[in-house]
């Protein structure tokens, strides 16, 4: 299965850190570490997610480099996309980000102004 990026309209999602950042593993008996295409670590963070209706979702996204997020705070993902996977008749959806800014900061022009 090609994994074809799902972009994620993040403009009516209040998105707050439940968990801080950690690397992300890629096997968890080895404690192997998983990185990007560019060897760059990968890190894992949980997020609560909620839309304007109140329905709620904890949702782990992935990035790189380690993001400077502490629990409790709003954030706004920049480029949060899905990806559709399958594995051993399993299938899910992760998501990674390429940075995030604090909610209610104004975005400058470049990464994040697609928001």
């Amino acid at each position: 299965m090609r994994a074809i990026p799902i972009p994620v309209d993040v403009t009516k999602l209040q998105i707050t850190c439940v968990k801080a950042a950690k690397p992300r593993l890629v096997n968890k008996d080895t404690g192997e570490i998983k990185r990007d295409k560019d060897g760059n670590v990968m890190y894992e963070l949980t997020f609560l997610f909620e839309d304007d209706l109140g329905r709620m979702e904890l949702v782990k996204v992935n990035t790189t480099p380690e993001p400077q997020i502490t629990p409790g705070e709003e954030v706004v993902p920049v480029d949060l996309v899905g990806y559709v996977w399958e594995q051993g008749g399993r299938w899910g959806i992760s998501y990674r980000a390429s940075a995030f800014h604090p909610a209610g900061a104004p975005l400058t022009s470049g990464a994040g102004a697609n928001l």
